[in-house]
């Protein structure tokens, strides 16, 4: 790996709060070690397009706290190929950008590494997805703001919930993990939270919302990410309650992607800039094909193969306190 002079930074995949401020990160930790930083516009589309931008200390100005990316996102059919990924690759070159910082999810890091090991093109991942399902992190970038944004909106429901004896089964974002139901239902203090992970099955969540209405409650809120098993879909969970516990007055609630925006939390804010200054100091380093994240509050690295392999794995301790404060 030669010395590295200018790096690249992208975006790509689904956008998260604290993208902006990662960018941000990346383009002034390079002006701090008088490196210079181009924003690719769109992720690998961009990059094959040469669609960049010359940034600087000064042109990051004012967006740590907007959501979304101003580099925009984008999801490019062209660089599953050998040849989209060639054009990338000459796209780099003939700016002279030696290295790349690339913010999203797995699909991005499953890119990286492919490209890394046909160009040897040196490459450090930030972990951007409000879903927290990557390997090699506590916190992913915009999952805490997520957390919030959901709990923010249940207890707006739960008002509603309460006005009128409802039941309002609420589906939050987690097709293949549970971590937002699970934290934002116990945060909320839902009654039931429907995860991937552990399938409740119907006739246990009709004995369960039973046994609340047996104890005083007059309302309910269940909390149930999109890749729940319970039922087939949401609206299939409210056809059976309304046909099995016809005394509830049943709704739903699909927050979709209101999940995904607005102004990122503190935390938020704070991760992506511990992230971005670690990203650039990595390749700094001669260090490739790693994945930056937060492991006990300290900043770590982990291998991207092991980040899009394994796993995020469900706190099983809090499905425990669920199932105690649900009582």
């Amino acid at each position: 790996m030669g010395k590295i002079k200018k790096i690249g930074v992208m975006t790509s995949g689904g956008d998260s709060p604290g993208m902006n401020a990662a960018i941000r990160s990346v383009v002034r930790t390079c002006a701090f070690y008088n490196l210079e930083s181009v924003g690719i516009y769109r992720g690998y589309e961009g990059m094959i397009e040469g669609d960049f931008i010359e940034l600087n200390a000064r042109s990051v100005k004012g967006i740590i706290n907007k959501g979304g990316t101003f580099l925009k996102s984008a999801r490019s059919k062209e660089f599953r190929t050998k040849e989209g990924r060639q054009e990338a690759y000459n796209q780099l070159k003939k700016e002279n950008i030696d290295a790349l910082v690339t913010i999203g999810g797995d699909g991005t890091f499953t890119g990286a590494l492919i490209f890394n090991k046909e160009f040897n093109f040196p490459v450090i991942g930030i972990p951007g997805t409000i879903d927290n399902d990557i390997a090699g992190t506590s916190h992913t970038l915009g999952y805490d703001t997520a957390l919030n944004t959901v709990v923010d909106v249940i207890d707006k429901i739960r008002d509603t919930a309460s006005s009128h004896n409802r039941l309002f089964f609420i589906e939050v974002m987690g097709r293949d993990v549970g971590h937002i139901a699970l934290n934002a239902g116990v945060g909320a203090g839902a009654e039931e939270i429907l995860i991937p992970e552990e399938n409740l099955g119907l006739d246990r969540l009709v004995e369960s919302l039973q046994r609340s209405k047996e104890s005083g409650k007059s309302s309910s809120i269940v909390v149930v990410a999109e890749g729940d098993k319970t039922g087939s879909n949401v609206f299939e969970l409210k056809d059976y309650i309304n046909e099995h516990m016809p005394e509830y007055d049943v709704r739903v609630s699909v927050l979709g992607h209101m999940q995904r925006g607005g102004s990122p939390s503190c935390f938020d804010r704070v991760l992506a800039s511990r992230m971005g200054v670690k990203s650039v100091e990595c390749l700094l380093e001669g260090q490739s094909n790693l994945m930056v994240g937060l492991i006990n509050d300290k900043i770590s690295t982990t291998p991207l193969d092991k980040a899009i392999k394994g796993q995020s794995k469900i706190n099983k301790e809090l499905i425990r306190v669920s199932d105690i404060m649900s009582t």
